[in-house]
Parts: structure tokens; sequence; C-alpha cells
């Protein structure tokens, strides 16, 4: 087997960091983030999103706002390291956000305009695999991995140190603490061959929120929410392929001082396109979009997202280095 064809899969498994499609925007991480790969690899990415609709979509909370119709960049950047703990793979990283959103609501036949840009809340991630193969510590063991069936325990945890304005409700930053948890669930489906590789993915978590004592003088609460996002993923070649996502959110009913809103039960579509360009470099195309939403309290989004991940190991760019002398 030549370097070139082991290293490519060596970073071919380089997990395409969290999305990080973040646990905003439509909360829904790409497909095959939770891929294992060798120990010590280490991943940054960038991602712009954009996104129009209803709700926040730096909020997770999904709160709507019925007759309102938002617009926002949002971009990501971020850095995840994989790790052995216990010999199982285990991944910790980090994702801050930043961008713009600005809305307009109109109540009455009055429109009421806001904007908001700056840096978001930061959210740490932590993933350890539970039940599937040990972590890989070695080039025999990354050779060797198929994921079969894997589950992992996941813990999200953001910081409510982004840009935040109380006189206004629309921001970047949420002023109170968030996270979830949760449990990737990866199902080999056929042969694990690069090009003719097929997964299921399923991601069951339930958000938790804190209160924003600061919300326009006033107290938000949010009750937990549940959230499932599944994927169905196929190689087309060994550098391309492709996926179906699907997402289903329940709960999250907000209250303002105790003036309660509804709470959601939405369901989201979308379509992922991934392509391995080099050793590195990965870059993955997608578009969600919610489906059940024609009353006007349901959720409505629409995301497209551009993701490009820089991922390398230091044993991997050693061999590389050792390669080009020959």
């Amino acid at each position: 087997m030549k370097f070139v064809t082991f290293s490519w899969f060596i970073f071919a498994l380089i997990p395409v960091t969290p999305a990080f499609f973040p646990s905003q925007a439509l909360a829904q991480l790409p497909a095959r983030f939770y891929l294992k790969s060798l120990s010590g690899g280490s991943a940054v990415p960038l991602i712009v999103e954009s996104i129009s609709g209803n709700t926040n979509p730096f909020d997770p909370a999904h709160n709507v706002t019925a007759g309102a119709n938002f617009d926002a960049t949002m971009s990501l950047a971020g850095y995840a390291l994989a790790f052995p703990l216990f010999d199982r793979a285990a991944l910790a990283a980090i994702i801050v956000p930043m961008g713009r959103i600005s809305g307009e609501v109109t109540v009455a036949g009055k429109s009421v305009s806001q904007s908001a840009k700056g840096f978001g809340d930061p959210m740490l991630e932590f993933d350890i695999n539970l039940i599937g193969p040990p972590a890989q510590k070695n080039i025999p063991d990354v050779l060797r991995y198929e994921p079969g069936f894997s589950l992992d325990l996941l813990a999200d945890l953001a910081l409510p140190i982004g840009e935040y304005d109380s006189s206004q409700s629309l921001n970047i930053g949420q002023n109170r603490w968030y996270g979830r948890v949760a449990m990737p669930v990866i199902w080999q489906l056929g042969p694990w061959v690069p090009g003719r590789r097929t997964t299921l993915e399923i991601l069951p978590s339930v958000w938790l929120f804190g209160d924003n004592t600061d919300y326009g003088g006033k107290t938000l609460k949010t009750d937990p929410s549940f959230q499932l996002d599944a994927h169905l993923t196929r190689d087309f070649t060994e550098q391309l392929w492709g996926a179906i996502d699907g997402t289903y959110y329940k709960g999250g009913k907000s209250s303002v001082d105790g003036v309660s809103g509804t709470s959601s039960s939405n369901i989201g579509v979308g379509l992922t396109l991934g392509y391995q360009i080099n050793d590195n470099l990965n870059l993955t195309f997608g578009y969600k979009s919610t489906v059940n939403d024609s009353a006007p309290d349901d959720l409505k989004m629409d995301v497209f997202m551009v993701s490009l991940v820089y991922g390398w190991h230091p044993l991997v760019e050693g061999m590389k280095r050792l390669s080009g002398e020959k």
C-alpha cells in the first residue's frame, strides 16, 4: 500500500468539526462528524452559514416570533482534538460563533426592526465513545477501524460571554448558561471500504437552559427541549460523499416573567455533500429547511452552509516529510 493511500484514509476519518454546525442554526451537526480518528489528530473549521426564518438562529431554544422575519450571516471558527481516555476514543472541541443578524416584526400594521452583530457565546464540547472500537493509537489501528455499532456520550456547554444588549430582544449572545447532553449513534451499513461506505447516524439530545435575568428588565425562562438528528450517508467515490439529513424538535417552551409562550414541535430536512480535497482539507456544502411550518407559530428556518476544515496529525505530517526526502 502506498503512503498516499493510507495517509488519505487517516484524514478521511478526522471529524468535520463541530458543527460545529452548531448548536445554533437548526442545531444540526454534520453527518460523519462522530466517526473516530487517530488519537492526537486536530482539526480547525471555518464555517459560514446564511440563515433566514422567524427565530434567532444564534439561540438554540428556537423561540418563534410570529410575524417576524430574521436574516443572519453566521461564521464559526474553532478547534477540535481527538485523544484516548481509558482506551476509548474521546474528542474535545471549542467553537466560537460570530456574525450579524437583523429582524423585523409586524404587529397591527406596525413594523419594528432590530439588529445585532459581533461574537456569540463560545461553546465547549466533550465526547467519549462508550460502545464501539477502542481508541486508535497507531497506524494499524486506523487501518483496522470500522465503526460497526458505536454509541457515544456527548456534553456541550455554552459560556454566556457573547455580545448582549439588554435593551433589545434580538442578540448574538444569550446572557445565560445553556448546553445539552446527547448520545450519538453510528451504525455501519455494509463494508467499510472507501468509496462504498454507508452509515446511519442518530443523535438524540436534551437541551437545558439557565435563566436570563436581564431580558429587557425581565426574566426569561425556557423549559428543556428534545432534539433528534438523523443522517443517512453514502460514499459516491473515495473523496466524495453525500447525506440525507433530518431533525425533530420538541418542547422548549419559554416564559417571560411567568407569561408562557408555546412549545415547539417541528421537523427539518436537508442534504449534505462532502468532498475531501486532499489529506488535510475537507469541503462541505449543506442545505436545511423546516417543513411543517404553515402555522404562524411554527418554526420556519432555511440554512445554507459552506465549511472548510483543515485537519492534521503530527505523526502523519512527519511521515510526509520523510517521504518527501526520499
